[in-house]
């Protein structure tokens, strides 16, 4: 299989922070991908979107975009903001070149699993159907979230994906490991990532804290909480064609290069 290894946005050693820059680094340091971060909006205009995403396809480095984290697709009192904000990111997306736009669906507040899941599914069709309207060339990318109060189960996204085929799943390994109290099960997960047959898996991996609510904070790879390498022997033993893995550990690219030794060691080429 081939595996991408990337930042989650401009790496820490850039020296000017932006995110053409931060592309030119990545590819310096020999890593694959880079995720444009929009967390706290999304400030970046269309031309310079297209200018970086030109840098990327020059240099050879994946693009994904992360929404901002002000989302909540279950209440109806922001559930349009939230859509405005994901699509914003899309619209960006497109002219960065980039695959996927990641966000967190919502909270499920004081709505049954099920009403949340109706809403997620309605406002996720309103929104492919806008990206097919303008012609954006991106994937919505639900991901899978690390508070229990959270909408954002692998089986709830993966239920959305098989209604919509353009909303796929984004498996972030550290929020599921914090969500289950801190246990994770790398070959039953894979396992239903292979049933889905997609040509390409977009996730997310650092070390994670966390209480019995869920995830707390990222913290470094060395903690092994969850331990990247069992992911690795794991993956290289799949039937997946194609993942890229974005670090988002608080020593973003010297994690992402551990990461790399990480897959050599594993006997990956």
């Amino acid at each position: 299989m081939k595996i991408n290894i990337g930042t989650a946005g401009v790496p820490i050693s850039t020296k000017e922070h932006n995110t053409i820059e931060g592309i030119r680094r990545v590819k310096e340091l020999g890593l694959q991908a880079m995720e444009v971060e929009f967390v706290r909006g999304v400030a970046m205009g269309n031309g310079l979107a297209k200018k970086a995403g030109k840098v990327a396809k020059e240099d050879g480095i994946i693009l994904s975009v992360h929404a901002p984290y002000y989302i909540n697709l279950c209440n109806p009192e922001k559930a349009e903001a939230s859509m405005k904000r994901i699509l914003d990111s899309c619209e960006r997306a497109h002219h960065l070149g980039a695959e996927v736009v990641v966000f967190h669906p919502g909270f499920y507040g004081d709505l049954s699993k099920e009403e949340c899941s109706k809403r997620v599914f309605n406002a996720c069709k309103e929104m492919n159907n806008i990206l097919r309207e303008n012609k954006w060339n991106v994937k919505l990318g639900m991901e899978t979230t690390g508070k229990v109060s959270q909408f954002g189960t692998l089986d709830e996204i993966i239920d959305i994906h098989e209604k919509i085929r353009n909303c796929i799943p984004v498996v972030d390994w550290s929020h599921m490991f914090a969500r289950d109290n801190g246990k994770i099960d790398f070959a039953e997960i894979v396992k239903k990532l292979e049933s889905l047959n997609l040509p390409k898996y977009h996730t997310h991996f650092s070390g994670i804290e966390f209480t019995e609510k869920g995830e707390r904070r990222h913290i470094v790879l060395e903690y092994k909480q969850p331990d990247f390498e069992e992911l690795v022997k794991v993956l290289m033993r799949s039937r997946i064609k194609e993942m890229t893995i974005i670090c988002e550990s608080p020593i973003l690219e010297k994690d992402a290069l551990y990461m790399i030794d990480t897959l050599k060691r594993n006997g990956y080429n």
